[in-house]
């Protein structure tokens, strides 16, 4: 074999050493994508709080993670669950698609479930005819409208469909929610609020450090 040969020979196991090790690195960078995508899609999905409606549990800057799994997994797109675990309860703060704009996703609290007749008094919930114990639920304002006026401090009775929910902010005077837009099919539910893991104050440009890893309930 000349020099030449040599050389040449040289620099195409040169050449594909180089080639093997970008074909690893897109192997392994297709792998890591697929993953993440199969963790975001039926996992768990981080999501930003941008409003007030359920202060002071989730204030606006909170970084959240949500349970995916805890309500079943669903097909993409046609939101059909195809492995059950259990239904959200009463007190679970679930992120959902919006009624409204399916380009949206909501944040709120379970108050109603399927087959339960929900009626709100002067700004007191009843469910089933009993008054229900609202410890979280926040009202900030001393006015209380009428029905006629509007929803918020007198509604209903309604009775929740099955295979649906009824969900309220728990900033109750400040929050848009099934009082005004009505029910959450439970197929559009995408999971559980459990943590939070970044919590950012934009008016005061500081990092709300006491929030980090707050468990949420």
């Amino acid at each position: 074999m000349t020099k030449d040969n040599t050389q040449l020979k040289k620099i195409k196991n040169k050449k594909d050493k180089t080639k093997s090790k970008i074909q690893e690195y897109i192997e392994a960078i297709i792998i890591a994508i697929m993953i993440a995508l199969v963790v975001r899609t039926f996992i768990i999905q981080a999501y930003k709080i941008p409003s007030g409606s359920m202060k002071p549990t989730l204030l606006i800057g909170d970084h959240i993670l949500v349970n995916k799994f805890i309500y079943g997994i669903k097909i993409p797109y046609f939101r059909k669950i195809i492995f059950p675990v259990t239904d959200p309860r009463r007190g679970d703060i679930i992120v959902f698609i919006y009624p409204n704009d399916r380009s949206k996703d909501f944040i709120k609290r379970v108050i109603g479930l399927g087959g339960e007749k929900i009626e709100i008094k002067n700004k007191i919930i009843f469910i089933n005819g009993k008054e229900y114990t609202d410890a979280i639920g926040v009202y900030s304002d001393k006015v209380i409208y009428p029905a006629a006026m509007q929803p918020r401090d007198n509604f209903g009775p309604v009775t929740v469909p099955e295979g649906s929910l009824f969900v309220m902010g728990d900033n109750r005077d400040e929050s848009m929610d099934s009082r005004f837009w009505g029910f959450v099919d439970l197929k559009d539910v995408e999971g559980k609020a459990f943590i939070i893991y970044w919590s950012w104050n934009h008016e005061d440009q500081n990092l709300r450090w006491k929030r980090l890893g707050s468990l949420l309930h």
